[in-house]
């Protein structure tokens, strides 16, 4: 049974603890799944979302006892889990951005999916230039712009190295830039 005291223990400490009790395993759901849900929404759209969401922490809660104790927080864990079945999706997350493009309007527009001008429905150079990236790229510029992950966060969450996460980031930003530059 979850206490009060619980929502103030460390990820690692919840993931250790819902080996032996699996409901504490809802905390770090509640906790996480509402940004990782925005997120998502922003690279594949509301439709898909909701199911990315759900397997990243299904596939979460199965690996559980895998979980580096030593990482106190979980988000690079998750987003490692939710970039691999966007990974999945590498079709749909076009379409979309083609859909921006066309369109400029994001499908799922309100408040608690986009924010001010970082969003894709008011910029659709953006969302061409982000269509042109190579997959890599683009995960690693969305961790760090639109999940707000740190460059050792985004090495853990994609399983590659900090120097990797530095150049695929400078290269993305350097094609973006460029694009952005050359008006298409």
């Amino acid at each position: 049974m979850t206490t009060p005291r619980d929502v103030e223990l460390d990820d690692a400490t919840l993931i250790e603890r819902s080996l032996r009790e699996p409901e504490t395993f809802a905390l770090l759901f509640d906790r996480h799944a509402p940004l990782l849900h925005r997120y998502v929404t922003r690279r594949l759209g509301p439709s898909e979302a909701e199911d990315v969401v759900a397997d990243t922490f299904l596939a979460a809660f199965q690996h559980r006892g895998g979980y580096d104790s030593g990482r106190s927080d979980a988000r690079p864990w998750l987003y490692g889990i939710a970039s691999n079945l966007i990974g999945k999706r590498r079709r749909a997350e076009a379409a979309l951005y083609r859909a921006y493009v066309r369109s400029g309007v994001h499908p799922a527009d309100g408040p608690q999916v986009e924010d001010g001008l970082n969003t894709l429905a008011v910029n659709r150079p953006l969302a061409r230039a982000l269509l042109r990236l190579k997959p890599a790229d683009r995960d690693v510029l969305l961790l760090v712009a639109w999940a707000e992950l740190s460059y050792q966060e985004v090495a853990g969450a994609l399983a590659i190295p900090p120097g990797t996460v530095a150049s695929r980031l400078n290269r993305a930003r350097a094609q973006i830039r460029q694009a952005l530059e050359r008006g298409e």
